[in-house]
């Protein structure tokens, strides 16, 4: 026989109310309450009667994950923690993949509209002013938080790290290891790449160095574009003895392309990324990165989201930094 609220609450000794408070997230019930109502629903395999229940709130108990690659484990890592969040409060995720374009990004949104999800949490491609997309969801009142990426012009929920500051502190770790030629393998034409440029160009110029042109090249997102950007910055004169990476995987073709020209990581070339995705310990020379938490943003996020599908009035945006962490390891390591 199925399990029902009515039995969870009898079975702890509270109201029917608090279990349905619990499985809400309402504010009106303590943090210890929920986590035991939710920890026994677990315990007893709960499964909530969504027909009944989207009939009396007139919700679909769906939320849209809109993401610009499901390949890059960064986002995959994003997904486990919304879902982390979510899932127990009864929502369930959607998950979409845009492959970083911003037409196929509009499309996905407007399916997700569509299907009528709740609240959408999105890793936006839209770049060059782009926000109509935006502004017909809240036209429409549909919730939403951004995550990853910021876009200029929008008043909206955010959660991630600030790029600029992100750039900085991988470009003057490059800096503190003695480099003094150092290059940057940027990224899309979006606010992280934009932003972490920016970083890049801070840092060097408080230490009086120059961001030489020939030092910047374009890497996008993949390791084959960050290889092919490499040999691009191994021909430059002066030859790069740093690079900072606009992602973990850029990293690792930057890597592949040095050692492929018989130069040694870091002695010759130090590199270092951006995300700390699950190999970037495994790898040939184990990669040094700057750290997004990105299960706490996708964490973080969910939580907003919470808040703003759960509120009886529009809440006012939030924004939400996850400040970066440096992770040292062999790829730039040349001091102790």
């Amino acid at each position: 026989m199925a399990v029902r609220m009515k039995d969870i609450a009898e079975d702890l000794g509270v109201s029917l109310m608090t279990v349905s408070k619990a499985l809400r997230n309402h504010s009106d019930i303590s943090e210890k309450t929920r986590d035991r109502v939710l920890k026994r629903m677990r315990e007893l395999n709960y499964q909530p009667d969504w027909i009944a229940r989207s009939m009396v709130t007139g919700r679909t108990y769906l939320v849209g994950l809109v993401l610009p690659d499901l390949m890059h484990s960064f986002f995959a890592e994003v997904a486990k923690g919304v879902a982390r969040k979510l899932q127990p409060m009864g929502y369930q995720v959607v998950i979409s993949d845009t492959e970083e374009d911003g037409g196929i990004e509009r499309r996905q949104v407007g399916v997700l509209v569509n299907r009528k999800v709740d609240g959408l949490i999105i890793a936006s491609a839209q770049h060059n002013g782009r926000l109509e997309l935006f502004q017909m969801l809240d036209r429409n009142k549909i919730p939403y938080v951004l995550i990853d990426r910021i876009l200029p012009g929008t008043q909206a929920n955010y959660v991630g790290v600030k790029d600029d500051d992100l750039g900085a502190l991988a470009t003057e770790h490059l800096i503190a290891q003695g480099c003094r030629k150092i290059a940057h393998i940027r990224g899309p034409a979006v606010a992280t790449g934009t932003g972490r440029l920016r970083g890049y160009r801070r840092a060097l110029a408080r230490h009086g160095m120059a961001a030489r042109p020939q030092h910047i090249a374009s890497g996008q997102y993949g390791d084959n574009t960050g290889y092919e950007a490499m040999q691009q910055l191994l021909r430059a004169s002066p030859r790069p003895d740093g690079v900072f990476c606009y992602n973990d995987p850029v990293a690792a073709g930057a890597i592949k392309a040095i050692l492929e020209a018989r130069l040694r990581v870091p002695e010759d070339i130090a590199v270092i990324g951006a995300g700390n995705v699950h190999y970037s310990d495994l790898l040939r020379v184990p990669l040094s990165t700057v750290d997004q938490s990105s299960s706490t943003i996708g964490e973080t996020a969910a939580d907003l989201l919470l808040q703003a599908m759960e509120s009886k009035k529009p809440t006012a945006p939030q924004r939400i930094f996850i400040p970066p962490r440096l992770v040292v390891r062999d790829s730039s390591r040349r001091k102790g």
